[in-house]
């Protein structure tokens, strides 16, 4: 008996597989090559971004202090400019008179609109407390007046229980003697 055993795919058939195993085998290795790329490029741009963050909160100081300095620099040009001759110093120094009388003038008013403003709050508030003390004596008026008579009453009738008693008192005493 012979052992043969009957393969059912032709070499035909298997070649064909093995280049679509090998085509398969490409693009995959072409994806894995690609997302590496990009992953390399996404990491030396965050590196990059990195130094560059660092590069600038360094340099910052450095560029605060200049910007500074060359503020200073030309406000103190721009005054010597003003002052350099006798017309254009006496024109300044009338335009800041002028200012400083402006600004004066301006500040009173502002604390005369609060000096009234602090006023009226004044007077409403001894106004109300005023209203309340006079709401409060009536009040305690009343009360007094209606104690004062509640009191009368109650007095007049414990004088006469005790004109009553002491006369049946006295009819009794009268009544054994």
């Amino acid at each position: 008996m012979s052992t043969t055993t009957t393969n059912n795919t032709t070499s035909t058939q298997r070649r064909a597989a093995a280049k679509r195993a090998a085509a398969t085998r490409k693009r995959n290795a072409a994806k894995r090559s690609t997302a590496a790329k990009r992953a390399a490029t996404t990491r030396a741009q965050a590196e990059q971004t990195a130094f560059e963050g660092f590069v600038v909160r360094a340099q910052r100081p450095a560029l605060v202090a200049t910007g500074a300095y060359l503020t200073v620099a030309d406000n103190v040009a721009e005054t010597a400019r003003k002052y350099r001759t006798r017309t254009t110093a006496e024109r300044e120094l009338n335009k800041l008179q002028r200012q400083v009388v402006t600004d004066l003038k301006k500040f009173e008013r502002r604390g005369e609109r609060a000096k009234k403003l602090v006023e009226r709050e004044v007077k409403r508030t001894r106004t109300r407390i005023e209203r309340e003390l006079r709401q409060r004596r009536t009040a305690a008026v009343r009360l007094v007046k209606r104690n004062r008579r509640e009191f009368g009453r109650s007095a007049k009738g414990l004088q006469s229980d005790a004109q009553d008693l002491a006369q049946r008192v006295q009819d009794q005493v009268a009544s054994l003697v």
